[in-house]
């Protein structure tokens, strides 16, 4: 028997603030428990997603799950609010959030305060990432690649920072929401806002990577149970529309590109099927609890994730097992004639 057939996987994960904790969950089981047959050949990320993604990134550069893994766990810790102080900002923002549900409230720009949000952001990841370090390895010939969306304000250039240009502004710029924060000014790039105006996650440039299966890590739902009526659940609804709109034309374009190869259109070797696995957060929330930040609230997303990676690496071995069997009948059928 030959070696294992290598399947080139890309992973995507879409942004969605807190409810990204649950894509940390799901990261650290898929790197944990990889199947011997998969190699990750890209990550991408917006918003939330980016930082999940370039944390497993800056394990896999290296050769080190593990690491990933770790990382991934030191900083949803470090996000969340632990502190007495911290955990009555949070409340306070959620029960403002909640407000505006119900009564006009006056808008507040974030250049009429001070950044206080940022700074603090900024220092937890400058503590996580060896940006320097990260950007040479990014440029080896086999080095996994890094996509992280954002959009640059004055142009509306929908932007893919890669490995090579990975720094703390380009992580701040792809989840800097307009209403929250400041603009961010990336060294010679321009001021850019939350990658979630554009790709949310970037999928088109991961199929550059030759890639046989794209594993996309969802947060917003596709569907609804009804029609929202109350304006809270009008505007969780919008949010949830759009954080999908960018994504589902990518994945439509991939679909019709499968649909070309199965009536023989596109053919070469520049082309094969591309298999899209959805691993999806099943759960009913709404757009104020993307900001909460309550310790035991993220460790449910995370462990909720690491069951819903579970469930997918189970039925993805079923059907590849499937798959052989029907593939060995088929063939044993046609020696026999």
């Amino acid at each position: 028997m030959g070696p294992t057939k290598q399947v080139r996987v890309a992973i995507a994960c879409q942004g969605g603030g807190s409810h990204t904790a649950f894509t940390s969950g799901v990261l650290q089981t898929l790197l944990a428990e990889l199947p011997g047959d998969v190699s990750v050949v890209a990550i991408s990320g917006t918003s939330g997603g980016a930082m999940c993604a370039a944390l497993a990134w800056d394990g896999l550069v290296r050769g080190d799950t593990q690491l990933a893994c770790r990382k991934l766990q030191k900083f949803w810790e470090a996000i969340s609010a632990s502190e007495p102080w911290d955990q009555i900002l949070n409340q306070a923002l959620l029960n403002l959030v909640t407000l505006r549900n119900y009564m006009v409230l006056p808008e507040v720009s974030p250049y009429m305060v001070p950044p206080w949000g940022e700074d603090r952001f900024r220092a937890i990841l400058e503590q996580h990432f060896n940006f320097a370090e990260l950007r040479e390895l990014a440029k080896k010939k086999d080095a996994p690649a890094l996509q992280i969306g954002a959009v640059e304000v004055l142009t509306g250039h929908f932007e893919v920072f890669t490995g090579v240009d990975l720094c703390v502004e380009s992580l701040l710029a792809s989840a800097a929401i307009p209403e929250m924060f400041r603009a961010v000014q990336v060294p010679g790039k321009g001021a850019y806002w939350d990658g979630l105006f554009s790709q949310n996650p970037p999928i088109h440039d991961l199929t550059d990577h030759n890639i046989h299966e794209l594993w996309l890590i969802q947060i917003n739902p596709s569907t609804c149970a009804r029609v929202p009526v109350d304006t809270h659940e009008i505007v969780d609804r919008r949010n949830e529309l759009s954080g999908n709109l960018a994504m589902e034309q990518e994945l439509n374009q991939i679909a019709q590109i499968n649909r070309l190869i199965a009536l023989g259109h596109l053919s070469g070797t520049k082309y094969h099927p591309i298999q899209v696995h959805r691993i999806r957060l099943e759960q009913d929330l709404d757009y104020s609890s993307k900001l909460d930040r309550r310790p035991a609230f993220l460790e449910e997303l995370r462990q909720y994730g690491h069951a819903q990676a579970r469930w997918f690496l189970d039925e993805r071995a079923g059907d590849l097992a499937t798959a052989a069997a029907l593939g060995s009948s088929r063939r044993a059928g046609a020696k026999s004639r």
